[in-house]
C-alpha cells in the first residue's frame, strides 16, 4: 500500500454552523453540503467533514471530542497578510510567527484556536519548497 495524499478528515464540533462561519470567514474555505444534511469545509483537493458532538456519523473515532484536534494548513499567502487577516477578524494569536519543521522542511507558522479550541497552525514554506 502506498498513500499519496489526505482526502478528508473529520472534525467533531459543538456547533456546525459556527464552525462553518469561522473556517469560511477566517481561512477562506468553502462550505460543502452533502448526504442527508451533512456539511464539510473544502480547500484545495481536501475537505473537513463536520460532525456535531453527540450526533456523529458511524463509523467514527473511538472518542470524538470537540477541541482535540491540532491541524496545520499550508498557505501561499505571505505571513504578514495572514497575520493582518487574523487580527482583522479578531482572532487571538497563540504563538508565532515561528520557524517550524514541516513535512517538506522548514516553514514559518502562526498558531491560533478555532471556536472549539482546536489548535490551528497556518504555515508558509520558503518559495523553493
Amino acid at each position: 500500500m502506498q498513500i499519496v495524499r489526505l482526502d478528508h478528515l473529520v472534525l467533531t464540533v459543538r456547533d456546525v454552523e459556527r464552525t462553518v462561519g469561522f473556517y469560511t470567514r477566517v481561512l477562506g474555505m468553502s462550505e460543502v453540503k452533502f448526504g442527508a444534511g451533512r456539511k464539510a469545509l473544502m480547500f484545495g483537493q481536501q475537505k473537513i467533514n463536520l460532525h456535531e458532538v453527540g450526533r456523529e456519523v458511524e463509523p467514527k473515532a473511538a472518542a470524538p471530542t470537540p477541541g482535540s484536534a491540532d491541524l496545520c494548513f499550508i498557505s501561499e499567502t505571505p505571513m504578514e497578510t495572514i497575520l493582518a487577516g487574523l487580527r482583522g477578524h479578531g482572532v487571538e494569536i497563540v504563538e508565532g510567527p515561528a520557524e517550524r519543521a514541516g513535512a517538506l522542511g522548514p516553514m514559518m507558522s502562526v498558531y491560533y484556536r478555532d471556536p472549539d479550541q482546536n489548535l490551528i497552525e497556518v504555515s508558509n514554506y520558503p518559495s523553493n519548497a
